[in-house]
C-alpha cells in the first residue's frame, strides 16, 4: 500500500539514481552522435564540465554505473522493500479481477 512517497517520486536514493541515469543516457547519446559526426570529445557533456578533473569525471561515470545496477535490482531501502515506493502499489490496477 502506498503511504505517500509515491506522489513525491519515491525515496531520495531512487530519485538520485533516476537523475543520474537520465544524465548518463543523454551524455552517451551525445557521445554517439559526436562519433557519427567525427568528433568524440566535443559532445561529451561530462568531459566538458569536468575535463580538468579526471578523477571526478571517473567518479561521475562510476555513479552512473551504480545507478544502472541499482535500477536493474531495484532500490533496497526500507520504503521500497516494503512496497511503499513501488509502481502501481495500492492502485486499482494491482488488484486481481474476481469475475472473469
Amino acid at each position: 500500500m502506498c503511504k505517500g512517497c509515491c506522489s513525491k517520486g519515491g525515496c531520495t536514493l531512487a530519485m538520485v539514481g533516476k537523475v543520474l541515469l537520465i544524465v548518463g543516457g543523454i551524455n552517451w547519446g551525445l557521445v554517439g552522435l559526436g562519433m557519427l559526426l567525427g568528433s568524440v570529445r566535443e559532445w561529451n557533456v561530462v568531459y566538458m564540465l569536468l575535463g580538468g578533473m579526471p578523477i571526478i569525471e571517473g567518479i561521475v561515470y562510476v555513479l552512473v554505473g551504480v545507478a544502472a545496477v541499482m535500477k536493474i535490482f531495484g532500490c533496497q531501502c526500507g520504503k521500497c522493500k516494503d512496497g511503499v515506493c513501488g509502481p502501481s502499489m495500492g492502485g486499482e490496477a494491482s488488484k486481481p479481477e474476481g469475475n472473469m
